[in-house]
């Protein structure tokens, strides 16, 4: 069955297509059809611009033996190879971005280049992440200058992963969604190449460890090779 020359079957693998959840689920075969038919619903109807019944939407989806685009067993081969460090006890310091900002940036990594120091930056500001021991010194760089956030009791959770990880989609949504699911903030973040610093309070650091340990795991024991069959 078609609407506006697009079919509903067609109209289910776009929506499904666009989010990495519903593929996810699809893969490793936890999802209940009835509770995807009931989400994608409205944005089946947007797509072909009427109210489509849930029965025709379930029938969409059991006919389709493979609902996504994404190469999502890549993904998963990418998780199970990675692995996890964590340095507890950092901080972190954001300031506006300026010329005399990224000269003081520069100085900081110059004078502490061998201890764990991370820099990220945006169009408007720079942050700067590393060893708590350091703060007063760091602070002292900055000093009279536009500081627009100060934060301690910190800890970055370091995922290391096969190169793939940079040509791959996926992964970084994985590791953040599986922190989100756990009520878990992500205080920043920040991609170097293999590596995915995420920086949470140290409160949280001991649950945001296990739940990535635990996606990387699940990954590990998933089958090789798995047709998807409803």
């Amino acid at each position: 069955m078609s609407v506006n020359g697009k079919s509903i079957t067609h109209a289910v693998k776009e929506v499904i297509n666009n989010d990495l959840s519903f593929q996810d689920s699809l893969e490793r075969g936890y999802c209940n059809i009835s509770a995807v038919a009931r989400i994608i619903r409205p944005q089946v109807n947007r797509l072909l611009g009427r109210n489509i019944r849930i029965e025709s939407i379930i029938t969409a989806l059991k006919r389709s033996r493979k609902l996504s685009d994404i190469p999502v067993r890549p993904m998963l081969t990418i998780l199970a190879n990675s692995t996890i460090s964590v340095k507890t006890d950092v901080a972190k310091i954001s300031t506006g971005k300026s010329k005399r900002s990224i000269e003081k940036v520069a100085k900081a990594i110059t004078q502490y280049g061998d201890n764990f120091i991370s820099v990220s930056e945006s169009i408007l500001s720079i942050t700067i992440v590393f060893d708590d021991t350091l703060l007063h010194e760091v602070k002292g760089i900055f000093a009279n200058y536009n500081i627009l956030e100060v934060e301690d009791d910190l800890a970055a959770i370091i995922v290391n992963s096969p190169e793939q990880i940079i040509k791959t989609p996926g992964c970084a949504i994985a590791f953040y969604n599986q922190l989100a699911r756990r009520h878990i903030n992500i205080e920043d973040t920040v991609s170097c190449y293999t590596d995915t610093i995420i920086l949470v309070k140290m409160t949280d650091v001991g649950k945001a460890f296990n739940a990535l340990t635990e996606l990387i795991s699940s990954s590990r024991k998933f089958p090789k090779k798995k047709t998807i069959k409803f």
